[in-house]
């Protein structure tokens, strides 16, 4: 596997685990169709998160905020549209964002954006 595969593997993952520790269930890990993606879809009381979970080195001159741009906003609407047409929830939507920075010693800190869109 890439190495940036891999971090970003490693990012989802411990994305995952702090979902987890604060109660939220896991519903889906990089549910796809088609072209889309969603990487993380969770439950907390009644609401169902979207999560896009973005990893980058400490220091990387792009922020993990900076790459929601447009053109990543349609991409995460169609996809959560078609899992909403095909799974039939029935729970408030809401799109999320977890950045992940690691550094070299590979410490993760994480920042958790709600409603990003």
């Amino acid at each position: 596997m890439e190495q940036s595969a891999l971090i970003g593997r490693q990012g989802e993952d411990v994305a995952m685990e702090w979902l987890r520790d604060r109660g939220y269930y896991i519903v889906e890990r990089n549910w796809r169709v088609g072209r889309y993606e969603i990487d993380i879809i969770a439950e907390h009381y009644d609401t169902l998160h979207f999560v896009e979970v973005k990893t980058r080195k400490r220091g990387s001159w792009q922020s993990a905020y900076d790459s929601i741009d447009e053109q990543k906003i349609r991409s995460l609407r169609r996809a959560a549209a078609y899992y909403r047409a095909t799974r039939r929830p029935r729970r408030i939507v809401q799109f999320d964002l977890i950045a992940v920075e690691h550094d070299d010693e590979g410490h993760f800190t994480i920042e958790y954006t709600e409603n990003i869109i």
